[in-house]
């Protein structure tokens, strides 16, 4: 008998409104293809294509929920001697014509162009060939120019073999090519979420390079402004991750969310659909589609 924490929902995917390569249709197409119960479409501070992957969606009969992932610059409560860090929570069940949310993802995205030539100009410097028209014309949406556009450059160039060594070896923090850039702020993001009637999730919490009182700070901060939610399964964690945050799952009292953090066939190692159910990690979790009407 299936539960709810069984179902293949998958809640974290992305199309080429940011910064994934398939379109809207492909993307619900493949959700489909691979045994989805419902799919996500969380692009990174847009839902251009959210409209279009509903009707796909509706065409097909796969439960569509609309979603956004939203960058932002955080720094401990207090710490001012701290340098921010980015994170990035996804609103899940959002109203995606809400005004508050779309001036607030509007103002998130200005600067993205500038960030991108003082990106290819670090490179330069480190010895890369400049690689900014390249990476600017592999954007579709080009007010959504990102690293991973820089990072299928630098693999087309043959700079690296492929898009997570592109990561390791210049766009991440600490390399090169990594400019930090100021984000929306968590309270400014739990804000423009839950105007538009979404639950807010941490997405990807391992990624974050944060230790154990790091996780514990964010955690507590995103909880008291209203977060309910993890991701827990992601195939932005290796799956030695899931357990470990299963337990802050349960610690926190947060819901657990799962998605496959989708952004293409060459730059994802799982497909939608294709990650362990929560009840194969824990089958205490509470899953956060239980939160949706």
């Amino acid at each position: 008998m299936r539960t709810a924490n069984t179902l293949n929902f998958d809640l974290h995917n992305h199309t080429n409104a940011s910064d994934g390569t398939l379109s809207a249709q492909a993307l619900v197409a493949l959700a489909y293809k691979n045994g989805c119960d419902a799919l996500a479409l969380t692009d990174h501070d847009t839902v251009m294509n959210v409209a279009s992957a509903q009707v796909a969606a509706s065409d097909c009969g796969l439960k569509f929920i609309a979603g956004v992932e939203i960058s932002v610059s955080w720094v401990a409560h207090g710490d001012i001697d701290s340098a921010s860090k980015t994170i990035h929570v996804v609103g899940l069940n959002i109203d995606p014509t809400n005004k508050m949310l779309l001036d607030g993802l509007a103002s998130v995205r200005g600067g993205r162009i500038a960030r991108g030539r003082e990106m290819s100009r670090l490179l330069v410097e480190a010895g890369v060939p400049d690689i900014f028209e390249e990476a600017f014309l592999l954007a579709e949406n080009k007010d959504m120019l990102s690293r991973t556009h820089f990072a299928r450059a630098l693999v087309a160039r043959g700079v690296v073999k492929d898009i997570s060594a592109a990561f390791k070896r210049y766009l991440s923090e600490g390399n090169p090519g990594y400019i930090a850039h100021q984000w929306s702020s968590l309270p400014d993001a739990m804000r423009w979420i839950m105007a538009a009637g979404g639950v807010a999730v941490i997405a990807h919490p391992g990624r974050y390079r944060l230790d154990s009182v790091g996780l514990k700070t964010l955690f507590s901060e995103f909880k008291a402004l209203g977060g309910q939610s993890i991701e827990v399964v992601t195939g932005s964690h290796s799956p030695d991750e899931y357990a470990p945050f299963a337990s802050r799952c349960k610690e926190f009292g947060f819901y657990a969310s799962r998605g496959a953090d989708f952004h293409g066939y060459a730059d994802t190692p799982v497909e939608p659909g294709q990650l362990p159910s929560l009840a194969d990690v824990d089958s205490d979790l509470k899953p956060v589609w239980s939160l949706f009407h």
